[in-house]
């Protein structure tokens, strides 16, 4: 059986350009490409799942633009089930210019339009389909009191929980003892935390329950895993990053069917880990998300 994963979470239009480097404040410099697809921490983590042979519902808001149109038509491309999207009359789907330069770094600007706008009723609508789910993922790029409620409602109905806070922002300690897996990467640490300079410190610091755990995502170095008593670091896949624009949800689409599949958690980290490297050696978000055959032929390899 595929696992059932439920993403409550945000769409963006990516709208990417390519350049040598990025601009300094005031200038305007020549790009060589640009490319528009979609994005969105979100549904970029439904997308991986989906493609990594999950079962994937999402839960979210778009507008009635062209946009919106894009977004319903690339879901249904990639057999995740739409269901509990809702179509807002008052707010526009949300947009990502992001720049790349030619070391693979990226820049964004997030605007969240229809995201910012989810309700209880959008959440409570899907409430059978997360009780059936095996994890439920939920990040920052939608409104943050809608991210406690899905993530309360998914506690309530007994179902493993994934927060990704990213992009990074504060959250109470109340919302963070939601999560049974925490996956930040650095920054987002730092921020959530208050802590500097020390990922095991910061990490644990969050932790409020033996059965909770960090996975702090710390780029080519690979993935910090945390409890209240121990921490252990997961290589990353070498690889040569093109872009690491969404290897971040790369990670969390892998983890989340991994966990959801029951692997032991040192192999569903190490199943991210492969997910992300493969993501970075492709330029875009949700359209570098790898396979499931090419994430287990990096793991054979390995």
């Amino acid at each position: 059986m595929p696992a059932k994963i439920v993403v409550v979470g945000s769409f963006n239009m990516d709208l990417t350009s390519y350049a040598e480097r990025m601009p300094r404040p005031g200038e305007t410099l020549p790009g060589h490409k640009f490319v528009t697809g979609p994005g969105g921490k979100g549904s970029n983590q439904a997308v991986a799942a989906a493609r990594l042979g999950a079962d994937v519902t999402f839960v979210g808001r778009i507008g009635q633009d062209v946009f919106a149109e894009a977004a319903l038509n690339f879901w249904k491309q990639e057999h995740i089930n739409t269901t509990y999207v809702v179509r807002d009359p008052n707010n526009s789907t949300g947009v990502a210019p992001i720049w790349v330069d030619s070391q693979g770094e990226n820049m964004i600007i997030v605007v969240l339009g229809a995201n910012l706008a989810m309700t209880q009723a959008d959440v409570d609508a899907a409430a059978d389909v997360i009780a059936g789910a095996d994890v439920v993922v939920c990040q920052l790029e939608i409104n943050y009191d809608m991210v406690e409620y899905a993530l309360k409602v998914a506690k309530a109905k007994g179902v493993r929980t994934i927060l990704n806070p990213a992009p990074a922002g504060k959250l109470a300690p109340e919302v963070v003892a939601l999560a049974d897996y925490l996956t930040p990467n650095e920054t987002e640490l730092e921020i959530l935390s208050g802590i500097s300079g020390d990922y095991e410190k910061a990490a644990r610091s969050l932790i409020t329950r033996p059965d909770q755990h960090a996975v702090v995502t710390i780029g080519s170095a690979g993935a910090l895993w945390v409890t209240q008593d121990s921490a252990h670091t997961i290589p990353a896949f070498k690889v040569k990053a093109i872009d690491t624009t969404g290897a971040g949800d790369a990670f969390n689409g892998g983890f989340a069917v991994a966990l959801g599949e029951k692997m032991p958690l040192l192999d569903a980290i190490r199943f991210a880990n492969a997910t992300a490297a493969i993501s970075v050696t492709r330029p875009g978000t949700a359209p570098s998300m790898p396979n499931r055959a090419e994430v287990e032929a990096l793991l054979k390899g390995s």
